[in-house]
């Protein structure tokens, strides 16, 4: 597990940033956190790192949103999905495929999920900042995930 401070918004997309250079097609990254802790500003941050140039706006009224980029991108957000058989009907690892799929709030759900994904769970700090936590699972053990926190 790897935790880290980030002071500003700017600070959190810019780990997104670093942190797709990591990125490989079929990855999954599940984030954590309450309302309004900067999912969908790190969400943006990662997609900027692939090459999105089109605006990464919260997937949750609509569930998920599609961006092409260097990796296209899945953006999806399951706060208001009511059961794990909605979550399964968005079929969104079958879209995903060949991209990488970030699921906001996917935390809830970690076990319906591959094993093979990268948990990221942010909160606020006392500091107006916040505090990352990373937990890679499968092969985001074997990545240097280290190299792009700091």
């Amino acid at each position: 597990m790897i935790e880290l401070h980030c002071a500003t918004e700017a600070d959190t997309r810019a780990l997104g940033r670093r942190l797709a250079s990591l990125v490989r097609p079929g990855d999954v990254i599940l984030l954590g956190g309450g309302l309004g802790v900067g999912k969908t500003v790190f969400a943006s941050g990662v997609a900027e790192g692939l090459g999105v140039t089109d605006p990464v706006l919260s997937p949750t009224f609509v569930l998920a949103r599609y961006y092409r980029g260097l990796v296209d991108v899945v953006h999806a957000d399951i706060y208001r999905v009511g059961s794990i058989a909605e979550i399964e009907d968005l079929d969104l690892l079958a879209d995903a495929d060949d991209g990488l799929l970030i699921v906001e709030w996917g935390d809830a759900a970690e076990g319906h999920f591959p094993d093979d994904h990268l948990l990221i769970r942010l909160r606020t700090t006392d500091d107006d900042g916040r505090h990352v936590t990373m937990t890679p699972q499968g092969s985001w053990v074997s990545r240097p995930l280290e190299e792009v926190t700091g």
